[in-house]
């Protein structure tokens, strides 16, 4: 077990840093990558519910969030539902940047899970699952690939 933690620490640590010289190039932080990251995956997300799943401080997010809007990454308008909440959705300059550091990290997972096999990269998707808390799980669960289905093809 403690080695599983090691590796998934130094894992999530390379994963992550993958990134590093893309987002120095860009002029953003891990922040900000995440919020695109989020933001593309659920379009007219609420600012209040990427906080809840980014689980970083309202300072944070605040700080990123302005930086993205005044850089024209993330569009922001209030829900007609609520007037006090304001959804964001990615610009097109915004999706080529998430698409970009996806990229990035995508070539990686796309080698990894090749040289591991069908049933390894299943087996991993379920013990990632089993790792999520229940409030993260609900929301993940939403947008899973189905089996059988691509990520590409549902984009």
């Amino acid at each position: 077990m403690r080695q599983a933690q090691i590796l998934m620490t130094l894992a999530c640590r390379s994963f992550g840093s993958l990134l590093d010289p893309l987002l120095e190039e860009m002029q953003i932080g891990h922040a900000h990558q995440r919020i695109l990251q989020f933001v593309k995956n659920e379009p007219d997300i609420s600012v209040g519910a990427l906080l809840d799943i980014l689980a970083i401080t309202k300072q944070s997010m605040a700080r990123a969030l302005h930086d993205l809007l005044r850089r024209g990454l993330i569009h922001q308008r209030t829900s007609p539902r609520d007037r006090r909440m304001r959804l964001l959705r990615l610009t097109e300059a915004g999706c080529e940047m998430e698409r970009r550091l996806f990229e990035k990290q995508r070539e990686v997972l796309l080698r990894v899970y090749r040289d591991a096999g069908g049933p390894a990269v299943e087996g991993f998707r379920r013990v990632m699952q089993g790792l999520i808390d229940e409030s993260n799980r609900v929301a993940h669960h939403r947008d899973a690939v189905a089996p059988g289905q691509t990520q590409r093809s549902r984009e």
